[in-house]
């Protein structure tokens, strides 16, 4: 290739850049052209962020259930606690008598004690399924009476968008104390 051809291909390529970032300017252009009213309608947007991790924590009913499920199964897990300490004491006993038993019985004790301990850890884990259970319906309820709340602020102050997850939220937006109010009056109508 000559000379002269390179001289042409270089201008033809230099030619060609200036026509494309011209291209892409006025692309950029019609893009924030057409952006300006979404900008302006994005102004206009109501939008709140309940944490709902907190509403089911801190709310008024929230802590009703709490305090239900802790009369409900206090007593069982009293019980389970004193049975624990039972054994706990069993194997202690059974530590300094062991080398004064002979080997049978030594055998014997342990095989109960292990027997004991297998039964109290069914039973404390099928006491943990229970009390989980039982937690679980009452917080599906309080889920149904939080979902009324925040749907009565967002139709009351006529919210655009609700989120209920963000990754973050700042504070203007976050309508968390507003609907553990709305929670409480919600869940006594509903009593």
């Amino acid at each position: 290739m000559s000379r002269r051809d390179l001289t042409f291909c270089a201008a033809t390529r230099t030619a060609a850049h200036r026509a494309a970032a011209v291209v892409i300017a006025g692309a950029v252009a019609a893009c924030m052209l057409a952006m300006a009213p979404l900008s302006a309608m994005a102004q206009d947007l109501k939008i709140g962020y309940v944490n709902v991790d907190r509403l089911m924590r801190e709310s008024l009913p929230a802590r009703a259930i709490d305090a239900r499920l802790a009369a409900e199964f206090s007593q069982r897990e009293k019980d389970l606690d004193e049975q624990e300490a039972r054994l706990k004491a069993a194997a202690e006993e059974l530590d300094k008598v062991a080398p004064t038993l002979g080997e049978q019985e030594r055998a014997r004790r342990q095989r109960e004690l292990i027997d004991q301990e297998r039964n109290l850890m069914r039973t404390r884990r099928e006491f943990n399924e229970q009390v989980a259970l039982r937690r679980d319906e009452e917080l599906a309820g309080l889920e149904v009476l939080a979902h009324r709340a925040i749907r009565q602020i967002f139709k009351e102050e006529k919210y655009d968008l609700i989120l209920r997850e963000a990754v973050l939220a700042g504070p203007n937006v976050d309508i968390t104390d507003k609907a553990i109010k709305a929670l409480a009056t919600e869940a006594s109508r509903a009593r």
